[in-house]
């Protein structure tokens, strides 16, 4: 086998997995976006730890020197952190505005007159701090 040969049959196999690669990184950056806007830490550190062995895998594709998969996947992961963050930010500066509004709204039902149900105890019996025994 001439080696333009094998090249180009290696080509035929690693580009496919590289361009597969890619669009599962992309999806896992699509996720980690979203996670950072809702502000979900934990789906967002989880979403760029799959995105890691997916850009692994576009990387297949520059053995056949088709650098695009392995860019695409990285400018989709960079694009999805800005646009995230961004979104996130602008979404918690209207955050004290709802806090003082939802704290209004529980501080008028807290204060609400109860009259359909029955006024509660309100003592407490003091605890000794002791466990108490199993029945046994």
């Amino acid at each position: 086998m001439t080696s333009s040969r094998m090249a180009s049959e290696l080509a035929a196999i690693l580009v496919p997995i590289g361009v597969v690669g890619a669009v599962l990184a992309a999806l896992c950056a699509i996720v980690a976006g979203v996670a950072i806007m809702r502000g979900a830490a934990g789906l967002a550190g989880g979403a760029v730890g799959l995105w890691i062995p997916s850009a692994l895998l576009s990387s297949t594709a520059s053995f056949a020197n088709q650098w695009t998969p392995l860019v695409v996947a990285g400018a989709v992961l960079a694009a999805m952190l800005v646009i995230g963050a961004v979104v996130r930010a602008i979404v918690s500066v209207g955050e004290p505005a709802r806090q003082v509004a939802r704290e209004a709204r529980v501080a008028a039902i807290v204060d609400a007159p109860d009259a359909v149900s029955t006024p509660r105890s309100t003592t407490v019996t003091p605890s000794t701090g002791s466990v108490p025994a199993l029945a046994g």
